[in-house]
């Protein structure tokens, strides 16, 4: 059979269908009513079924697409909490480093204790209730204290560079004893000579020592020379800087070598009798841009009433 043969043979039972439906529905036509109702109902309830479920599916769309987008506020958000966290750690390095210094100062600057205390909280006090601080505001105020915090960094820096050349300049002045716990036995100036009678000019300052007492360096230097002086006997001599040099005479051995650093306190020699001497004692010179002064105005202030 053909294609159209089947397709006419199908359109004659759809017809005759058709007509036995007609002459049945006119024989009961309340039956054929409600057949018709319940077909209506069916298709009705299969389109509500459609258009339900196109709205269900929208309505999942819409959630997704909201979660979505929550889902990225929230992580935007975090990056900024993220990068705020990150300003605030940099900032609280920037303050531990500012109190050290602070402190660092405030010992070099011999100030009192509690002073300036840098790890003490600071009070704060205000009225009125407190908002919401807009994430802008938030920026701004941690931009205008990192502003504030590099200008106090600026200002430390040079005050603590300004004081250590302070403290170089002072331990780099002749200004302690050459020996401890001594006394003077012979000024600086005219005197009579203890040889043979007669007046003297005396370029130092004499201290009562005990042989093999330690010599120290009265400042920080570098060591000028080390050996034998005529009527000085075994010298060491200490260059400080500034035009400053000291000499230390008469010991009985030098424990310094030209060129070597030493600091104010440090031992440079033994105390001896060495050259023109009538006893152990330690003979003590500062010259200043290559002229002999007085070393008494250089001399420790604790030991002061010793040397009159």
């Amino acid at each position: 059979m053909t294609e159209t043969s089947k397709s006419h043979d199908t359109r004659r039972r759809v017809i005759a269908q058709a007509q036995a439906f007609r002459f049945w529905a006119m024989r009961r036509p309340l039956a054929a009513l409600g057949v018709l109702l319940g077909a209506g109902l069916l298709l009705g309830a299969g389109g509500r079924s459609v258009v339900g479920m196109a709205e269900v599916e929208a309505m999942q769309a819409a959630e997704a697409n909201r979660q979505a987008e929550l889902a990225k506020v929230r992580r935007d958000a975090q990056r900024e909490v993220n990068a705020l966290a990150a300003r605030l750690a940099e900032l609280q390095a920037q303050a531990n480093r500012l109190n050290a210094l602070g402190a660092r100062l405030t010992q070099a600057g011999q100030l009192q204790d509690g002073e300036f205390e840098f790890d003490k909280p600071v009070g704060q006090g205000g009225a009125g209730r407190a908002s919401d601080m807009p994430p802008a505001e938030l920026r701004r105020g941690i931009g205008l204290l990192e502003g504030e915090f590099g200008r106090a960094d600026t200002q430390l820096s040079v005050l603590e560079s300004l004081l250590f050349n302070r403290a170089l300049d002072r331990n780099a002045m002749p200004s302690r004893d050459p020996i401890a716990n001594s006394y003077i036995t012979s000024g600086f100036g005219g005197r009579a000579d203890p040889f043979g009678g007669g007046h003297q000019f005396h370029k130092g300052i004499d201290f009562e020592a005990d042989v093999g007492d330690p010599v120290l360096a009265v400042a920080d230097g570098v060591v000028s020379y080390s050996g034998v002086r005529s009527g000085y006997g075994n010298v060491v001599e200490v260059d400080h800087g500034n035009g400053y040099v000291t000499r230390y005479a008469h010991n009985s051995k030098l424990e310094r070598q030209v060129g070597d650093l030493v600091r104010s306190g440090q031992e440079i020699a033994k105390a001896g009798s060495s050259g023109r001497s009538t006893g152990a004692h330690v003979h003590f010179e500062v010259w200043q841009d290559g002229a002999v002064v007085n070393p008494r105005k250089f001399l420790a202030v604790t030991s002061s009433g010793a040397h009159r």
